[in-house]
């Protein structure tokens, strides 16, 4: 492809900017669209990756056909079968008429699955047989039908690590995967968030009528710094506030800052697990880690307490410790005045989980009286998601983007909760 055919490709689907991954990933777009070969596109969310599927569409010879984008992460588990393949008539309660399917209603064209990676495995293998032989069955029925359907499939998801825990085919990754596009992140792109953040001030100038905002020196060079966690859709929510909020149109970096957060990673200390690839899915064991931590710290605490009390005598240790007020508040473990200056102050970010070290018989020689509570990961999970859905007023969408979870699994974890 020439620079000249790129240029053209980017302004018809209103992609900005210049950075040579980016330009590459059109290219090999391109490229592919007159071909019939599956593709895989990753990247982290927010990137864009929906753009590339309807170049691979709009070049290819199925553009007259249907194009079909599906969120698989957007979708129950329990109807996304029928979603995909469609159902027949009386198939499950609720079934009052027969339903053809997105692979039915796309025959001739391409289907887009979003979120590939959410998908269960009962789905992944129907989408298998879909990819070897054309052929799928409607939930109900027991007659096999054909379809003649592209796919282009995108995730934010490490496969890799996917397979690994067994949450994805081994097999179906390799199929979807007969061409990959990764699309890389917005601060691996330099120059580029500055050329979109004019577009999108101009745009959003041009959607409120008011003059567009200016970035001085100082606020282009803080806004390719920034590590933008939510990339693409992150640069673009922060753009609209300031063009709404700030009177000033030329935006300095004092002013910048002010919209940035202040740590690059705005997540539920106990659902981001700090790799990359770990979505969701693997909550419960990161909460349990969180608890583990914990209780190896008091366990700790409580030795060197121990230690301390004994190398002073018993008697006097329990009166000198007794006799020290204890805190209410689980995110510190000590007495108000420490009984040593070697015994060291814990507080953790994380305490919801954990009710404060009680002393309950400071006498007791074996000093194993300490007892630390802590609830259920089913009510920690819960509350976590209560407290998400009350900040965003019960809106689903933008509670499921701060906890980094699909949709689907967000509205299962309501319906096992009853947070209705």
């Amino acid at each position: 492809m020439t620079k000249a055919e790129v240029q053209q490709v980017k302004l018809r689907f209103g992609i900005i900017g210049n950075n040579d991954v980016l330009l590459r990933d059109i290219d090999i777009a391109m490229q592919v669209a007159p071909t019939d070969l599956s593709v895989l596109i990753t990247g982290e969310s927010g990137v864009g990756k929906e753009s590339f599927p309807q170049i691979i569409h709009q070049f290819s010879r199925r553009k007259h056909g249907q194009y079909i984008a599906v969120n698989c992460g957007a979708i129950p588990e329990g109807t996304i079968d029928s979603e995909l393949f469609g159902h027949e008539k009386g198939a499950f309660t609720g079934a009052i008429s027969e339903r053809k399917g997105y692979f039915g209603e796309a025959n001739g064209g391409t289907i887009f699955l979003d979120e590939v990676g959410e998908l269960p495995l009962s789905t992944q293998a129907r989408l298998l047989r879909v990819l070897e032989s054309g052929e799928f069955i409607k939930v109900g029925s027991s007659k096999v039908e054909k379809t003649d359907v592209r796919i282009v499939a995108a995730t934010n998801v490490n496969l890799t690590q996917a397979i690994a825990d067994g949450r994805f085919r081994e097999d179906l990754y390799y199929r979807l995967n007969t061409v990959p596009i990764q699309v890389p992140p917005l601060r691996e792109r330099g120059e580029d968030v500055v050329l979109l953040f004019r577009k999108f001030a101009s745009d959003f100038a041009e959607k409120y009528h008011m003059p567009a905002i200016q970035l001085t020196d100082d606020a282009r060079q803080l806004l390719q710094s920034y590590s933008w966690p939510g990339n693409v859709r992150q640069l673009k929510n922060i753009t609209e506030q300031i063009s709404i909020i700030e009177t000033n149109r030329e935006i300095n970096a004092a002013i910048l800052r002010n919209y940035l957060p202040q740590n690059n990673v705005q997540r539920l200390p106990a659902l981001s697990s700090g790799k990359e690839g770990k979505g969701f899915e693997s909550e419960r064991e990161i909460l349990y880690q969180v608890l583990f931590d914990m209780r190896r710290d008091v366990t700790e605490l409580k030795k060197l307490v121990n230690e301390i009390m004994t190398e002073r005598g018993t008697a006097g240790g329990a009166s000198a410790l007794s006799s020290q007020p204890y805190y209410t508040s689980p995110s510190q473990l000590m007495p108000a005045s420490p009984v040593d200056s070697n015994v060291p102050t814990i507080i953790h970010q994380t305490t919801q989980a954990v009710s404060p070290v009680r002393h309950q018989s400071p006498m007791d020689d074996d000093m194993e009286e300490y007892v630390e509570e802590t609830m259920s990961l089913e009510e920690a999970e819960k509350e976590m998601i209560r407290k998400a859905l009350d900040r965003h007023h019960g809106k689903r969408k933008d509670t499921a983007q701060e906890l980094n979870i699909s949709e689907r699994t967000l509205y299962r974890k309501i319906k096992t909760y009853g947070l209705d």
